[in-house]
């Protein structure tokens, strides 16, 4: 059974939508091509929105909102995902933009550096995963899983805490348990990347449909914009220091 930290590649979702391929089927190629389109569809809106950091700002949590809204559509409407996928990648390129602006404004250079160690890890890690460095064994899978969910559940829980005024101490600040706080997650949120790639690997030998290459590219932009907005916190609290 397959199984991804990311909720965009749940378990099953290739399985279940090879009933429904008629003809063309996934391929890890076409699921490539579609993933560049979102990233230059991300880029375009975001390059807006840093840009004009004062008229974007506005619409940066509204855009963060729908785009989550987005998401869950095309999680739960897969076959739409030629339609959502791009809008999830250009609406999260908005709040993208302005949070960058911010962050690049308290600490200059760091959006530079947390691109560049973005995508380094991304072509670490599928080098290794390509090399069969990294076995993607079902203990891996469990063990990443688990680590997402604990994650999503902290973050949940301080969100809700936050409404009250309460704040979880020394973890959100640049103190060594701070540091290392975020250290694990993004540690945990490139672990998700090997998943998604044996995931959408494994989609492909089994026949899955075509529009899962939009699919896989969309679960592949929650797994980046994640590890991106992670390596922003991670090198903001090493400023701090």
């Amino acid at each position: 059974m397959m199984r991804s930290g990311n909720p965009a590649l749940k378990t099953d979702v290739f399985t279940q939508s090879r009933a429904l391929a008629s003809g063309q089927t996934m391929t890890i190629q076409g699921t490539v091509n579609k993933t560049l389109v979102l990233l230059l569809l991300t880029m375009i809106t975001a390059s807006w929105s840093w840009s004009n950091p004062v008229a974007a700002t506005p619409f940066m949590i509204p855009a963060a909102i729908l785009g989550f809204l987005i998401a869950l559509v095309t999680i739960f409407k897969k076959q739409w995902s030629g339609i959502t996928a791009p809008a999830y990648a250009l609406v999260e390129g908005v709040f993208l933009g302005a949070i960058s602006a911010y962050f690049e404004q308290a600490y200059r250079g760091i959006v530079s550096q947390a691109i560049g160690l973005t995508f380094g890890v991304l072509f670490c890690l599928l080098l290794a995963y390509k090399s069969k460095l990294i076995k993607v064994t079902e203990n891996f899978r469990l063990g990443v899983v688990a680590a997402t969910g604990g994650i999503a559940l902290f973050y949940l829980a301080s969100l809700a805490l936050g409404f009250f005024g309460i704040q979880i101490p020394l973890i959100h600040q640049s103190g060594p348990l701070g540091i290392g706080f975020s250290l694990f997650v993004v540690v945990i949120a490139s672990l998700n990347l090997v998943l998604d790639f044996d995931f959408i690997e494994k989609g492909s030998e089994q026949g899955a449909a075509k529009y899962m290459e939009w699919y896989g590219a969309f679960g592949l932009m929650v797994t980046l914009i994640w590890l991106y907005l992670e390596m922003l916190r991670l090198l903001s609290k090493l400023r701090q220091r």
